[in-house]
């Protein structure tokens, strides 16, 4: 595609009369890399989903156990400064 631009010259006038074979240079070549895609198999989407839901589930806990230290840290703070 890139040589289709430059083959289109600087002019206005000849980017225009370029535009549509470099639409058809990129809609082929879209077409080209989309035979490339596979899908994933239901193996490999039940493997990244239990990764996923253990992952959310250990940084759920980290911060839970982050926010309940830093909460009682700073209620002791203001308890010791304020009595």
């Amino acid at each position: 595609m890139a040589n289709s631009v430059v083959a289109a010259g600087d002019n206005f006038g000849d980017r225009i009369k370029s535009w549509p074979e470099r639409v058809k240079t990129f809609y082929n070549d879209v077409r080209t890399e989309m035979k490339k895609v596979t899908a994933p198999s239901f193996k490999e989407i039940q493997a990244t989903t239990v990764v996923v839901i253990i992952t959310v589930f250990l940084f759920g806990l980290y911060f839970g156990v982050v926010d309940w230290v830093l909460s009682n840290s700073l209620e002791r703070f203001y308890k010791h400064f304020t009595h």
